[in-house]
């Protein structure tokens, strides 16, 4: 798992065997292509299985191991991002943020990817996706659509994951409710008059229960990065996790790839969460009854595993009124999500629009008599 070599030759550089450019990754296929001359270099694809690996052993390893990798890491400071630049760069832009920084090396220890998704859709489709998005978006600003339409810049970028599998057992304590229906009388106004009717009233009969259920989770997926709101990059699943393939350098080749920032035993606390709101869930079917009420849960997980992953992205961001706001595109099916500004005058100009046209309305109707010749209708009904 913590293995320099592997490390460092993430690094490695593929020049092209006709001119000498760097080859890159062309998304959606098996092989490089240079992007001057043509040349491709097939990937051959791997045979070996991803395995899962002991989340406790790996955070012993972790804690004994010394800090010896030594990996190109950049971090930004405007927005905290850790990642890597493409092989054959060291300084560049900021692929969560857009600021300028240059690459320095530092020591880490690290768990080591060893599966990815390979980019499927490449920058022209991420880009006519993004445009599409940014089209469908109310009250934006006309520099955004200005942006979406001549300056938009996609960089493609890794995101680190972790992946987790659980044994778990919850023992429970709450309360099963079961409806029944008694009479009462109910008095009541009706038509100015007072009446009296016996009606069936809903109540509820709580009983104290308690219990035990249990589930397997297998993958259960957390992102690794803080680069990015974690609930816009929620929103980029589901993942076809099923068509993972082994850690391959050529893969990345002509990308960026973010270095996890979120560690092994963090991560699993946001996977506990996820397999909570499950939990609590099947708490609930096995109290059954009409309502339920869940008091206290003790949940003892079990044979913990898991994997870490990279998931590709198309990123890009817009600076507007001195605030970076941050685009991501999910490089396998294009799904777009993000932080938008708004238009303070276009919002300003809707309102004051709807104000106007509410008000030649009823200016409109005053006008024709339709309020008086309501009036004298509701009157002459009397």
């Amino acid at each position: 798992m913590i293995n320099k070599t592997q490390i460092q030759s993430q690094t490695d550089q593929f020049p092209c065997s006709e001119c000498g450019a760097m080859l890159k990754y062309k998304p959606g296929t098996q092989h490089q292509t240079c992007e001057y001359c043509g040349q491709q270099n097939d990937i051959t694809e791997s045979q070996e299985s991803i395995q899962e690996y002991d989340f406790h052993a790996a955070l012993q390893q972790l804690e004994s191991s010394e800090a010896t990798i030594v990996i190109e890491q950049i971090h930004c400071d405007a927005c905290g991002a850790n990642f890597k630049f493409s092989a054959n760069l060291n300084a560049g832009q900021c692929p969560f943020c857009g600021t300028d920084i240059v690459a320095n090396p530092e020591e880490h220890k690290l768990i080591i990817p060893e599966s990815l998704l390979p980019f499927l859709i490449d920058n022209r489709v991420a880009k006519e996706k993004f445009r599409a998005w940014l089209k469908g978006l109310w009250f934006a600003p006309n520099k955004l659509k200005k942006y979406a339409r001549d300056d938009a810049k996609l960089i493609g970028v890794y995101i680190p994951y972790w992946t987790y599998d659980s044994n778990t057992a919850s023992s429970y304590s709450g309360a099963r409710g079961d409806t029944y229906y008694v009479n009462e009388r109910v008095t009541f106004q009706r038509d100015g008059r007072t009446v009296t009717e016996t009606r069936q009233v809903p109540k509820i009969r709580w009983t104290n229960v308690r219990g035990h259920v249990s589930r397997f989770f297998d993958d259960v997926l957390i992102s690794a990065s803080s680069s990015l709101p974690r609930d816009i990059i929620n929103e980029l699943e589901p993942w076809d996790l099923a068509n993972l393939v082994p850690f391959e350098k050529k893969y990345i080749s002509g990308f960026q790839s973010e270095v996890y920032q979120v560690g092994l035993d963090e991560g699993f606390k946001y996977a506990g969460q996820v397999m909570d709101d499950t939990i609590r869930r099947d708490i609930a079917y096995d109290i059954g009854g009409d309502h339920q009420r869940i008091h206290q849960v003790n949940t003892q997980h079990s044979n913990i595993t898991f994997k870490h992953c990279l998931l590709p992205i198309w990123s890009a961001a817009f600076l507007y009124r001195d605030k970076s706001y941050r685009f991501v595109v999910n490089g396998r099916t294009g799904e777009v999500q993000g932080e938008r500004p708004y238009s303070r005058w276009k919002i300003t100009f809707a309102v004051i629009t709807g104000l106007i046209i509410i008000g030649g309305g009823i200016f409109y109707l005053q006008q024709s008599g339709a309020f008086e010749q309501g009036e004298q209708r509701t009157y002459y009904a009397y």
